[in-house]
């Protein structure tokens, strides 16, 4: 039974592919991807056979929907007219001919040489095949006597193909194994028996293999070069997009010849990119309330309490990474756009702050720009969209306009008089009309099956001065109608954002095609998520509001703020963004580990070692003097030169040291480095000590010191060795500090999905020990250093740090679960 919609008369896309010939279960997975059977679909009717044709003909229809090169989507009509012609009828025939159109793009070309291309009109007798296939025989004799009927008979056909590439292939296949089987004779029990896999040779062992070979190493993340996939200028002749009119009417949006060849003599063949931020909202101080920013084409929510700042988003250092990267990759450049279309909300607090955040991320705009720089161009641009009949004033109010878009219904004055609406459209610049009595509106599809196809505003009346324009318009540009004119005329090269701004292609390139001016290439990617926090704006505003977390710069947060107050630099953001790459996946989530590993990276070769004990526990040197006091060398680096002084830094050591509680327990054993009563153990830079007694508090359990004596010419050689920090002085405690350990904010990988997602909230996220002990070194440390200290991890100063003590956060673990497979 065929299923007809009766809201258009259609039939049901199931029954319109089994019409053309496909088998069912193909049929059903095309209905599963929705862009093929958009494209199945709509080769169909423009094949005109929407009733019904043979099976031949349907799979080459599923090929063109699936494979046809999407440059030269302009000659597919063409193309489907020779295969329901049956002049291409073979799989061979089709592959030569997207060959063909794939090499010619959107030009025009001579059919003669597209049919010689494609081999119409060629027909091979049954002798030419066989001669074809007697020579392959014959020039693979060797190897099908040896392996008989296991030979590949998949490439002997690949082979005759080569010498008469328009011979029917099931043909060739029959011939092939009617001729083999004359070879061979009788298939027999031995030849249906699969042959032995050889056993992989064990590796030579290290020390073994010659020294002139080594094996083949794999480079690191932040060396691999995520930019490959984009194509050159050049290559910008290709279709970027079709945009599918209700009436049946295509439009293929792409640059023509002359138009590609004008902008690459304007640009020299660099690579142009931009990063466009709007730089809007400022609260005053005091007050705690949301607004949107766009930038990037998407809507962060930022909160402002009591001081304002603005909290980047990891997703927008994502996105300032990808547009700055690939011109920094192709020796191009990067503008740093301001978006500036909303007079109402622009601050220049907003732009120099932009800049500043720029700057920090090691990025150097080609130019700064402000759409408003623009805004005669666009105005221009705009009369000739009006006299091109391609926009018309109109009068409805917001709540109108959404009514008709929800009901596809056509705007009463849009079909008014080209003469009116310019006339209309004067007065508006002119500020005869009122605030919000008339919009300018681009003409494009209501009936569209894409939303951002209805009618989108080009142009709206606001009384306001502008920050950068002053006062000369009092009609200002919408953001669907700027950002890609405005990309055009700075001719970008990519203009790159993310996924969800896909859906707003077709209305990006109409505009562009009706003003039939140049169009940069578009290319979406997937917005970034992180494992074990949540990237939406909503979710965030919650923790900060609620107080689940202290504020917008807390460290455990997402946050440009939060990741810089932990002490994580731009370099190993950087390199992180670098290493995922850059994808269309919308799915992917990456572990939080990964983000670790590349802040461990940097900061193991720039953060300087010291010691500090978190949870001292007190150890008295029975056999060193209590006045005594030396003063030894710690490493600053691993591979500190002896001959360097400035790659030390001095420690005391005197009869009271301090370890951790941790690194000692009462019961030994041979896995444990730890100490123990009885055991030896190094403390590091200094000399080994023995446990030699333990004192118990008042309640003879709690340990509340250890005695022990120390070996000071090194005679021993014990395995543990321990971080330590001594009295400065004989009687004097040592420096004091306070140290915040941080954690993953929630305890599943994707909280998102949660209903109750906060109550995945990790309750160990934060930790604050107020009293740890550090050494003396530290001191002078202020915020935004940075260190490593030993045996616990990596730490940078805290703002809220103060002459009388420092506070450190701690920024990663020594720990790293990433690069030991768990990568992901």
């Amino acid at each position: 039974m065929v299923v007809v919609d009766e809201e258009n008369g259609e039939m049901h896309p199931l029954d319109l592919f089994l019409s053309v010939g496909l088998d069912k279960r193909t049929a059903e997975n095309v209905l599963v991807n929705p862009k093929v059977t958009s494209n199945l679909t709509a080769v169909i009717k423009e094949a005109c056979v929407v009733d019904g044709c043979g099976k031949t003909v349907g799979n080459l229809l599923y090929t063109v929907a699936t494979k046809f090169p999407a440059n030269a989507l302009k000659h597919r009509p063409t193309l489907l007219e020779y295969i329901v012609s049956l002049k291409i009828k073979s799989p061979a025939q089709l592959d030569a001919a997207f060959a063909f159109l794939m090499n010619v793009g959107p030009e025009t070309y001579q059919l003669k040489d597209f049919e010689e291309a494609c081999g119409v009109g060629v027909e091979v007798s049954l002798e030419e095949v066989k001669a074809a296939i007697n020579a392959v025989l014959e020039e693979n004799m060797d190897a099908l006597l040896e392996q008989r009927y296991r030979i590949n008979v998949g490439n002997l056909c690949g082979q005759v193909r080569k010498k008469q590439p328009w011979a029917d292939a099931k043909t060739v296949k029959e011939i092939i194994d009617a001729r083999v089987a004359e070879i061979l004779g009788e298939r027999t029990a031995d030849d249906d028996i699969k042959p032995l896999k050889k056993k992989k040779e064990k590796p030579v062992k290290v020390e073994d293999q010659p020294s002139h070979t080594s094996a083949p190493v794999t480079p690191p993340e932040e060396e691999l070069n995520p930019f490959s996939i984009f194509p050159q200028p050049e290559e910008n002749s290709k279709v970027h997009t079709e945009i599918f009119f209700s009436n049946g009417e295509i439009w293929r949006a792409h640059n023509k010849r002359e138009m590609l060849e004008k902008h690459l003599k304007i640009t020299g063949g660099k690579v142009i990119t931009r990063f466009p931020p709007e730089p809007n909202g400022y609260l005053h101080i005091g007050h705690a309330k949301v607004l949107e920013i766009a930038v990037l084409n998407m809507n962060i929510m930022l909160y402002f309490c009591e001081i304002a700042f603005v909290s980047y988003l990891m997703i927008l250092l994502q996105a300032m990474f990808i547009n700055f990267g690939l011109a920094k990759e192709r020796n191009g450049s990067c503008y740093l756009r301001f978006d500036d279309t909303n007079p109402e909300a622009e601050k220049k607090e907003y732009i120099d702050h932009i800049q500043e955040i720029v700057q920090w991320m090691g990025w150097q705009p080609f130019k700064v720009t402000y759409s408003s720089d623009y805004f005669q161009e666009l105005y221009d641009l705009a009369v000739l969209l009006i006299q091109g009949g391609l926009a018309y004033v109109d009068h409805q109010t917001p709540e109108e306009i959404k009514e008709y878009r929800e009901k596809k219904l056509n705007s009463p004055w849009r079909d008014r008089p080209i003469s009116e609406s310019l006339k209309l459209f004067d007065d508006m610049r002119r500020g005869l009309i009122e605030e919000g009595k008339a919009t300018l509106r681009m003409k494009q599809d209501m009936q569209s099956e894409n939303k951002n196809m209805y009618d989108l505003i080009a142009y709206r009346i606001k009384f306001t001065p502008h920050p950068h324009a002053g006062d000369k318009w009092c009609i200002y540009p919408s953001y669907d109608y700027t950002h890609c004119i405005v990309d055009s005329l700075e001719n970008i090269t990519h203009s790159l954002c993310t996924l969800e701004f896909e859906i707003r292609r077709p209305s990006y390139y109409w505009l562009l095609m009706a003003l039939d001016i140049y169009q940069p290439y578009v290319w979406e990617y997937s917005r970034l998520n992180i494992s074990n926090t949540v990237m939406s704006k909503r979710k965030l505003n919650r923790l900060v509001t609620e107080k689940w977390v202290d504020g917008w710069d807390d460290p455990r947060l997402m946050t440009l703020a939060g990741l810089r107050r932990r002490g994580v630099s731009s370099t190993s953001i950087n390199s992180f963004i670098r290493g995922i790459g850059i994808t269309r996946s919308d799915n992917s989530m990456i572990r939080y580990d990964r983000l670790e590993y590349h802040i461990r990276e940097e900061l193991n070769k720039s953060a300087p070692r010291a010691m500090v004990v978190l949870n001292p526990l007190k150890i008295v040197i029975t056999n060193l003097d209590s006045e005594s006091r030396m003063s030894l060398d710690a490493k600053m680096w691993p591979d500190a030169p002896s001959e360097d002084a400035s790659s030390f830094y001095k420690v005391p050591f005197t009869n009271v040291v301090y370890i951790e509680r941790t690194d000692f327990r009462l019961k030994d054993s041979k896995d444990y480095y730890g100490f123990a009563p009885g055991k030896t153990v190094l403390l590091r830079y200094a000399c080994p000590i023995k446990c030699t007694e333990v004192i118990y508090g008042n309640d003879s359990e709690s340990i509340v010191e250890i005695r022990a004596e120390y070996d000071p010419l090194k005679k021993t050689k014990p395995k543990g060795v321990l971080h330590w920090v001594a009295q400065p002085y004989p009687g004097v405690e040592p420096l004091k500090v306070e140290v915040r350990i941080f954690d993953k904010l929630f305890l599943s990988e994707n909280p998102a999905e949660l209903e109750n997602w906060l109550s995945d909230l990790n309750p160990t996220s934060k930790e604050v020990i107020s009293e740890a002990y550090a050494v003396p070194s530290l001191v002078n440390a202020v915020e935004g250093d940075r260190f490593q200290f030993e045996r616990l991890g990596y730490f940078a100063v805290d703002p809220d740090s103060t002459t009388e003590k420092l506070v450190f956060n701690r920024t990663v673990t020594l720990r790293d679960s990433y690069s030991k497979g768990g990568n992901k």
